[in-house]
C-alpha cells in the first residue's frame, strides 16, 4: 500500500460555547492576538438579535469595527463584503449561516482570520471549512478555511425559531448515512479517514441518545447540538472534505436546491434524504425518523412541503450532483430508491 502525502489539518484554534459567552469575543480576539481593526458581517436580522451587542463589546475594548449588512449569500454579497474588508486584521461573521459563510469565504480569499459567532444552529456551516454561495443563482460549495475561533453563546442560539434547530438536528443525524456512502467510496478507491468517520458517526449518536433533551430547545439541549455541530465540522477538517458530513442524503438536499423555487432548510432536507438512504442501506431508518420526529422536523415529502413526485425526482437525481462523489443513491436502481421512499413513508 502507497504511503499517503502528508497533509496538514486546520482547526478551529479556539470554541467558546455556554450562555453569555458572546461577552467573551474582545478577550478571545485578544488571546488569539488578532489585529485591532475587524470587520464585522451582519444581515439586518441577525444584527438585531446579536451584531450590535458583538459590536458595543469590541468598541468599548479599543477593537475600531466596521459593518457590513449583507443580502443574500451572492459571489454579488461576497465583493461587497471584501470590498469592506480593505484596511481591516480579521472578519467576524454573526448569523445562522449567510453572513458566516460570506465572512468565512471572504477570510479565505483575503488570507484573513474569520471568527465565527453563530446565531441559531440549523447547519454545520458554522464551524466547517466550506462555504455556501449563490453563483450563477445556483448555491455552491466552496473550499473556505474553517474558523480559527467559534464563539456561539446558546442564551442566544435557543431563542432562535425552534423551525432552526430542528433542522440542525436533521443535519447531524444525516452524518450516519453520510459516513456510509463514504465506506462505497472507499471500496472504490477513494481516500477515507476512519478517525473522521468515527467521530462524524458520534456527533450524530450523541444527538439520538439525548433526542429529549435536544428536543426541549432549552439551554443545556442546544449546547448539546452547538458540540455536535461543531464536532461535525472538525471531522469534514480531518478528512480535508466534506465527505464524513455528506452523502447521498446531501447530493438530494442540493438537487431541491437547485431545481425548485422554495426549497426548505438544508437540515430538513437532509434528514428526510437520510432515512431513505439509511433504509437502502438496510440500516435502522425508524431511528432517524422518529428522532426528528421528537425534535419536530419534517419526514415526508409533504411535510417539507414538496409533492411526492419532486422529492422521488430528486432521490433518483441525486447521482448527476457531484457525481464523482459515489453513493447509496448512484448504486441503487430508480425502482428500489422509489420502494425506499414508499416504505419508509417519505413519499405516499
Amino acid at each position: 500500500m502507497k504511503p499517503r502525502p502528508p497533509r496538514s489539518m486546520v482547526l478551529p484554534r479556539m470554541v467558546v460555547t455556554g450562555p453569555g459567552v458572546i461577552e467573551q469575543l474582545p478577550a478571545v480576539i485578544a488571546e488569539l492576538n488578532l489585529p485591532e481593526r475587524g470587520l464585522l458581517v451582519c444581515d439586518a436580522v441577525t444584527r438585531k438579535v446579536a451584531g450590535d451587542r458583538v459590536l458595543g463589546y469590541l468598541e468599548e475594548t479599543g477593537h475600531p469595527v466596521a459593518v457590513i449588512e449583507i443580502e443574500g449569500a451572492s459571489m454579488e454579497e461576497l465583493a461587497r463584503v471584501e470590498a469592506a474588508a480593505d484596511g481591516c486584521g480579521f472578519l467576524a461573521g454573526v448569523g445562522g449561516g449567510r453572513p458566516v459563510d460570506l465572512a468565512k469565504q471572504a477570510g479565505y480569499h483575503l488570507d484573513l482570520p474569520f471568527i465565527s459567532v453563530p446565531t441559531a444552529a440549523s447547519h454545520d456551516g458554522f464551524a466547517s471549512a466550506r462555504a455556501s454561495i449563490r453563483a450563477a443563482g445556483q448555491k455552491t460549495s466552496m473550499e473556505a478555511r474553517p474558523p480559527i475561533a467559534v464563539v456561539a453563546d446558546t442564551s442566544i442560539i435557543a431563542s432562535a425559531p425552534r423551525r432552526l434547530l430542528a433542522a440542525g438536528i436533521g443535519d447531524i443525524v444525516s452524518n450516519q448515512t453520510a459516513v456510509l456512502d463514504w465506506q462505497l467510496g472507499r471500496d472504490r478507491g477513494e481516500e477515507y479517514s476512519a478517525y473522521a468517520a468515527a467521530l462524524s458517526e458520534m456527533t450524530a449518536r450523541l444527538v439520538e441518545e439525548n433526542t429529549v433533551l435536544v428536543a426541549e430547545g432549552g439551554e443545556e439541549g442546544v449546547r448539546l447540538v452547538v458540540k455536535a455541530l461543531i464536532s461535525s465540522g472538525v471531522a469534514m477538517s480531518i478528512a480535508g472534505s466534506s465527505r464524513p458530513a455528506s452523502g447521498g442524503e446531501h447530493k438530494f438536499s442540493h438537487w431541491l436546491d437547485a431545481n425548485t423555487s422554495s426549497p426548505a432548510l438544508h437540515g430538513e432536507q437532509c434528514g428526510i434524504g437520510s432515512i431513505v438512504t439509511m433504509q437502502l442501506h438496510g440500516g435502522d431508518w425508524e431511528r432517524i425518523r422518529d428522532t426528528l420526529t421528537a425534535a419536530g422536523a419534517p419526514t415526508s415529502a409533504e411535510q417539507l412541503g414538496f409533492e411526492d413526485d419532486t422529492v422521488l425526482q430528486a432521490l433518483c437525481e441525486a447521482k448527476t450532483i457531484r457525481p464523482q462523489r459515489y453513493t447509496i443513491l448512484d448504486r441503487e436502481s430508480p425502482e428500489k430508491i422509489e420502494q425506499a421512499a414508499r416504505e419508509t413513508g417519505v413519499i405516499s
